[in-house]
């Protein structure tokens, strides 16, 4: 069985995947790492009820006292770099949810985990339907080049644009450049700055920050006469747990860096 160390134990995604590792047969929970609620029951915040297993404070530590085949990491934008290092110069494989992560600071991990001959894989999305969405656009882009996203999330997420949507934009600009076909131009005066959204690559990406959503967006194509809008909605986190448990087994088989969901599928 694989021991399983989950770090941000007691957040909204972390907790959940306390109960997915629990509950999973082929995977054994050993602990829960967190900077808050240090010393409390991790199976409490996951309505597991007490566990025996308090939340600990120092990653590092952790690593060592529970040596744990995986890592898996949903805490914080500005965490996460020194989290991902950490885990690796143990010579442990991990599973990155956090998002925030510069694609330099992904080449550097990825390099460090070949030294280290271990294996770190970091997915913006685990949802399976936002996999699917991603793969789709690209196909569309070839066809229909005038794109954008709009994306939309609980307003405690800390990162804007998401990085769903962000991967989504790379993924389309290297499907149209591959095509070799490009959009329409822009010729709207924008009298506002910043009321046409971000450019990722070219294409515009709208943030929405609201309580009650969880995490959606919207693939918006225009063409002549007609458009096609691609949409995915996560209405619970436990949509992503069936990713999460994929990468968790996976991870393993694929040594140094692996970047997106879909190279599990």
């Amino acid at each position: 069985m694989l021991k399983v160390l989950v770090n941000g134990a007691d957040g909204r995604m972390g907790s959940q995947v306390v109960k997915a590792v629990y509950d999973d047969k082929e995977l054994e929970l050993v602990g829960g790492v967190s900077i808050s609620h240090v010393g409390e029951d991790a199976g409490v915040f996951a309505g597991l009820g007490t566990l025996g297993m308090p939340i600990r404070a120092g990653l590092g530590q952790a690593l060592d006292d529970l040596k744990p085949d995986v890592v898996v990491d949903f805490t914080s934008p500005k965490a996460i770099f020194e989290n991902a290092k950490t885990v690796i110069e143990h010579g442990v494989n991990m599973v990155v949810g956090t998002t925030g992560l510069t694609a330099e600071q992904r080449t550097e991990l990825g390099k460090l985990a070949e030294a280290k001959k271990t294996s770190i894989f970091i997915a913006p999305n685990f949802g399976l339907g936002a996999v699917l969405m991603m793969k789709i656009s690209t196909e569309v882009a070839k066809y229909l080049p005038d794109v954008e996203i709009i994306e939309m999330h609980h307003n405690n997420k800390l990162d804007a644009p998401s990085g769903t949507a962000i991967m989504t934009a790379n993924q389309i600009a290297a499907a149209r450049k591959e095509a070799g076909i490009e959009p329409a131009p822009d010729k709207t005066h924008e009298s506002l700055d910043g009321a046409r959204g971000a450019k990722v690559d070219g294409i515009t990406i709208h943030s929405v920050r609201l309580p009650g959503y969880v995490a959606h967006q919207q693939v918006l194509f225009g063409g002549y006469g007609e458009y096609l809008t691609i949409r995915h909605d996560s209405i619970d986190r436990k949509s992503f747990m069936p990713g999460v448990i994929l990468a968790v087994k996976k991870v393993g088989s694929y040594p140094g860096l692996t970047f997106g969901l879909e190279n599990f599928l």
